[in-house]
């Protein structure tokens, strides 16, 4: 088999493997402990990362973190602003 067809078959197990939760260089040193080249593998860790991350979608916003802070039982809780800055906002909006 020649090294593109062998790679090939690495690459997908790469990718199956990444799907499921397993990390890259986990896959690496397993595929490395089994007995495959070391160049092989990392040819094809560098193949699998081209492929993703052209598959992978454009982010064109980023995305809004929001966050709220609640109480034992599950109810939100209000914080309200300090005086000086709700005197602040009211002046200076």
């Amino acid at each position: 088999m020649d090294d593109t067809g062998y790679r090939k078959r690495i690459v997908n197990y790469f990718k199956k493997n990444l799907a499921k939760g397993y990390t890259m260089e986990s896959l690496k040193w397993a595929l490395i402990n089994q007995g495959y080249p070391k160049a092989i593998v990392e040819r094809a860790m560098k193949q699998v990362n081209e492929e993703l991350a052209k598959e992978a979608p454009i982010l064109k916003d980023k995305p809004k973190i929001t966050y709220q802070i609640i109480d034992e039982h599950n109810r939100p809780i209000t914080i309200k602003k300090p005086l000086w800055k709700r005197i602040l906002e009211r002046f200076f909006g």
